[in-house]
């Protein structure tokens, strides 16, 4: 072999190594994946094809110049996923703690272009101690190089965080950046500032898991949008949840084979709804029954358990699914719900993913804690999302919509573009109990004048038809037909264009 052949080889085989066996084992040992164990499984086998495997720090302060090793911390290239190409890094914790470089960050922002460049998704794969230390400004600068990119990125291709490890410092803020944040139970964490720094400022003694574990994220802050008990189903869960989403804001939403008949009738959602309002059922049944072969990928199913959002597909096509969930709290809209709500809306919406809408909504959490939260500019956030969407939006209010939360999601009048209802469904500015006491306060003593004035008001406004009359609604179908009509409004819909005033961009109350 040519000695040029071999120096390749050993080369090769020293940037392979990582931070070398001891901090490999260790690395096992806390059930946690390698970097480049990560990336196989989540490309296609024999797919992946890394970029600077060679590169090396330039740092000599601190004895830093004694300590190089290939790769710097962080492995990138490119690779498939379900023959689909995609960007991918991952930080290899095995070498300086994944911490972040000067050249660490070339590394990835040079893959970011290449990503924007070639508009495919970019997926980060985290597990980092935050910045090397011994690098100063420039680690910070590497930082906000990372930060801009994404920021150019956003809306134009999806980027992906799997959070894997420690993530701290500025290396949270990248992830904060991309559209979906996911973590791993046990083994990751995202804060800011760590328990050491929290106790000596605040004298405030909290764990690294209590501070900012996955449970904390993804139930009480919503950073994260979902976790998974260990990094091979983390892993394969986003192979699933790239096979949803186009490539870029300028490529066709994939549509993958589908042996489930888009006119497929489902005689139980026809008793799926209670007759009786107060009643709740679960929204999840309509929507697993909706979609194809029962496959919905549900987004940040923890947070404001309220409102339900997910990815599903009609005929092969991903759509996105906004849906009021009955069984908590009533299915209100509150501050949380209409913040997750809107966020999902506006990422379908960049990337030109159709919205289905399940409406029964009540209106809008009462109450000084809402109030005092800003519940009106949260609220309002959803209101824009739903406002600005130009894709194709179907709406299917199953049973109540009340109030000024009719309006919100995804109303006729918020250009929705097919708007149906079930029979059962009420459509009104609140219940009849409320609507009869305000209007006629007067007769509030008077049991049985009560009774038949509440009867009258439901007759005449707790029903889908005055919606109907006025053209609010396109049709009321059958709650068995709901598939089949969805698919078939989606699939008119393939050739929708609309388009917003010029603008630099729009300033939504955030």
């Amino acid at each position: 072999m040519k000695p040029s052949f071999e120096r390749l080889a050993e080369r090769r085989a020293r940037a392979l190594h990582g931070g070398g066996e001891e901090r490999t084992g260790a690395q096992h040992r806390r059930g946690k994946l390698t970097a480049r164990e990560r990336i196989e499984v989540l490309t296609d086998e024999g797919s992946f094809e890394e970029f600077g495997m060679f590169v090396e720090h330039r740092a000599t302060d601190f004895g830093m110049d004694q300590r190089r090793v290939p790769g710097d911390g962080v492995v990138t290239g490119w690779g498939t996923v379900n023959g689909r190409a995609v960007f991918v890094f991952a930080k290899d914790f095995t070498v300086f703690g994944g911490s972040l470089s000067e050249t660490h960050a070339q590394k990835i922002a040079s893959l970011q272009d290449m990503a924007l460049k070639n508009r495919a998704p970019l997926i980060g794969l985290f597990d980092s101690g935050g910045a090397r230390i011994q690098e100063g400004v420039a680690a910070l600068a590497g930082y906000g190089e990372v930060f801009q990119r994404n920021v150019l990125a956003s809306g134009v291709i999806p980027q992906i965080s799997l959070i894997m490890g420690p993530c701290a410092g500025g290396d949270v803020y990248s992830p904060a950046l991309t559209d979906f944040i996911f973590m791993v139970k046990d083994t990751s964490y995202m804060f800011v500032t760590g328990p050491d720094v929290v106790r000596a400022v605040t004298n405030e003694t909290v764990s690294a898991e209590d501070l900012g574990g996955a449970l904390v994220h993804t139930i009480k802050s919503s950073v994260a949008d979902g976790a998974y008990d260990n990094d091979v189903e983390a892993l394969l869960q986003m192979r699933r949840l790239i096979d949803f989403l186009p490539s870029s804001n300028t490529s066709e939403i994939p549509e993958w084979p589908s042996f489930d008949d888009p006119g497929r009738s489902e005689a139980s959602l026809d008793s799926l709804a209670p007759d009786d309002p107060a009643k709740p059922y679960d929204i999840k049944e309509l929507i697993a029954k909706t979609v194809d072969e029962g496959d919905f990928f549900e987004i940040q199913e923890a947070h404001a358990r309220n409102i339900v959002t997910g990815f599903g597909r009609l005929g092969g096509r991903t759509a996105g699914f906004v849906a009021n969930q009955p069984m908590v709290l009533a299915g209100t809209l509150d501050s949380a719900a209409s913040r997750k709500a809107a966020r999902f809306v506006r990422f379908c919406d960049c990337f030109n993913i159709p919205i289905v809408t399940f409406v029964d909504v009540p209106g809008f959490l009462p109450g000084t804690e809402q109030e005092y939260g800003g519940l009106i500019k949260h609220g309002a956030k959803l209101l824009y999302a739903y406002g600005e969407a130009t894709v194709p939006k179907v709406t299917i209010i199953t049973r109540k919509a009340f109030g000024g939360a009719y309006d919100v999601m995804a109303s006729k009048h918020l250009r929705g573009d097919v708007n149906f209802a079930w029979p059962g469904a009420g459509i009104a500015v609140m219940g009849a109990k409320g609507a009869v006491e305000i209007i006629f306060r007067s007769d509030m003593g008077d049991t049985d004048k009560i009774a038949a004035r509440t009867r009258e008001y439901e007759e005449r406004f707790l029903s889908p038809y005055v919606a109907a009359e006025r053209f609010y609604i396109d049709d009321i179908i059958m709650p068995h037909e709901t598939r089949k009509r969805v698919a078939r409004a989606l699939a008119m819909l393939r050739g929708k264009t609309l388009q917003n005033p010029w603008k630099k961009h729009g300033n939504i109350p955030l």
